[in-house]
């Protein structure tokens, strides 16, 4: 299947390509509006692709839009983390825009509502105001100030923007209808009170529009033509709907699709921030984590990311996908750009007592798929590391490495073979004699004889010690968010999350810099950490070159 054949199964790109032909619109333009209250994951990742991607596809453009209405938790610091993010997936917007840009506009559409007899200020608690709701199954009551008269709610308004009023105390609300089956239409709020300095604004306002009253309104200010957003926003859109309508102005069309949802991951806004403030991660960028800076940092590429996006795909229903596509698809892309090194995580030494004293040098492919990336040079010498794992010594016929008597061949180097176990006074093994065959330089035998083993090795006077985090998931359970009730969801994260060893890598690496990426051969895929000073170097696991996961779980 074409990209073409695939983008024209996708039902917001047909449902465009009807409004185009019908002419309810003459071009596509698009918005994506995150709230700067928390940095960007890839649930966001997803929705903007859409946003962006629907807008090149037919030629239009995407605006970036600051949602800021809630000034409590919103920040500078994450408007540019968010921008950022966005430029770091390859888009970039036409014009960059906040909610509050339209503080005044919105101000004068609530005016326009009072004087229409469609808003009314009321005074009604919060407890109370949920209360006179209803439910899905009953109808909602009318408060008491519903009916006030348009001059009175103009000068309540005017009043409680001109501060004479304490937050809470009156909120200006949509008169629609109590019994409507849709909660969202029973007089939705639309301007509270809070005495709270805007990080753009100033103290210039104190009284702020509701989401639902900014969304639509702004869409329509910017001439948007289709609002493009996840389905727990598909109830809203009536109200989004009636807002345009009572105001006659310019009505954009909202598309709704299914959020990302992942296995072992949360995605709650709000539960990311108390896995950061309560210090179970180190920060928004904690590897760990699945916002965009946090999968940066851990080594995810844009275009994994992507790839993983477009199998996933656009559907009008809530799934949960399993994490390990996502690895598979950073796998798929790191197979094929990421440089080979040899590093030894748990080195046991072996000494090849039939060595030469000098050093000798052999090539090893930088990129074994595709050889004009060169290669670089492998210092073998007398006294080498090996991963632990790699001996047995009593091993099954069918262990294929090292072990008293058999033949192994060392990556890129040469054949040997284990003569003699040398062992503490506890027992534990400590270092491995061994001899080589001289005629089995690089790799090959002139006889042409098999072996089946190959390891990698790290030389013990050439190399280069390293630091490498180990990164796992951070739940042990498929479904955090959703743990039984009683539990905390807390409780299901992964104690082994993180592991930290002290490794030697080969001499190469030493000219590597910061977001470099490898594959440590036999070991996975590895990122030069920012945190590297001088000549300390880390490296964070992006993934393991296998699903080990799936194997623990079932075990």
């Amino acid at each position: 299947m074409s990209e073409e054949e695939a983008i024209n199964k996708h039902f917001i790109y047909e449902a465009i390509v009807g409004d185009l032909e019908t002419g309810r619109f003459k071009e596509v333009i698009t918005r994506f509006p995150p709230e700067p209250n928390g940095y960007l994951h890839i649930g966001h990742a997803k929705a903007f692709s859409i946003d962006f991607g629907m807008a090149q596809a037919f030629g239009g453009y995407c605006n970036l839009r600051m949602d800021d209405t809630n000034p409590e938790k919103e920040d500078t610091e994450y408007i540019e983390a968010i921008k950022k993010d966005i430029h770091w997936m390859g888009y970039d917007w036409k014009n960059f825009c906040y909610a509050s840009d339209y503080f005044d506009t919105l101000y004068g559409y609530a005016i326009q509502l009072i004087e229409k007899g469609l808003a009314y200020v009321d005074d009604l608690k919060p407890e109370q105001m949920r209360e006179f709701r209803g439910t899905l199954t009953n109808p909602g009551k009318e408060s008491p100030n519903r009916n006030r008269s348009v001059e009175e709610n103009l000068d309540l308004f005017h009043r409680m923007k001109a501060g004479e009023f304490e937050d809470g105390a009156y909120v200006l609300r949509a008169k629609i209808d109590m019994a409507h089956p849709n909660l969202n239409m029973r007089d939705p709020v639309m301007y509270r009170i809070k005495h709270m300095e805007h990080h753009r604004t100033g103290n210039a306002w104190c009284i702020y529009p509701s989401y639902d009253f900014t969304h639509g309104q702004s869409d329509s200010i910017e001439g948007i033509t289709h609002s493009l957003c996840s389905l727990e926003f598909e109830d809203h859109r009536p109200l989004y709907n009636w807002f345009c309508e009572q105001l006659e102005i310019f009505h954009p069309r909202q598309i709704e699709f299914s959020r990302l949802n992942l296995t072992y991951t949360v995605m709650s806004k709000r539960k990311l921030r108390t896995l950061v403030e309560e210090n179970y991660v180190a920060g928004w960028d904690d590897p760990r984590m699945p916002t965009l800076c946090g999968m940066r940092r851990r080594g995810y590429t844009p275009n994994a990311i992507k790839l993983f996006l477009d199998k996933v795909g656009v559907t009008k229903f809530n799934s949960t996908t399993d994490i390990a596509l996502l690895e598979h698809c950073v796998r798929q892309d790191l197979e094929v750009t990421a440089y080979r090194r040899m590093v030894v995580l748990d080195p046991l030494k072996v000494v090849i007592t039939n060595f030469p004293e000098e050093t000798e040098f052999y090539e090893g492919e930088n990129l074994p798929s595709s050889p004009e990336y060169g290669s670089r040079k492998v210092a073998l010498t007398r006294e080498i590391y090996v991963e632990r794992e790699d001996f047995m010594e009593d091993a099954p016929k069918k262990f294929f490495r090292l072990s008293v008597g058999r033949e192994v061949r060392l990556r890129y180097a040469c054949y040997i073979t284990v003569n003699e176990v040398i062992k503490d006074d506890l027992g534990n093994i400590v270092e491995l004699r061994a001899t080589f065959d001289p005629e089995s330089r690089g790799a090959s035998t002139p006889d042409g004889r098999k072996v089946k083993g190959t390891i990698h090795w790290v030389s013990a006077s050439q190399n280069v010690p390293v630091e490498v985090r180990i990164y796992d998931r951070l739940f042990t359970v498929e479904s955090p968010e959703a743990v039984e009730d009683g539990q905390d969801w807390l409780d299901s994260i992964n104690p082994e999350s993180i592991a930290q060893v002290s490794a030697f890598a080969e001499a190469a690496i030493a000219d590597a810099e910061k977001g470099a990426i490898f594959q440590f051969e036999r070991k996975g895929y590895y990122i030069l950490d920012d945190s590297t000073e001088g000549q300390k170097m880390v490296f964070n696991r992006t993934v393991a070159l296998k699903d080990g996961w799936s194997k623990k779980a079932s075990q």
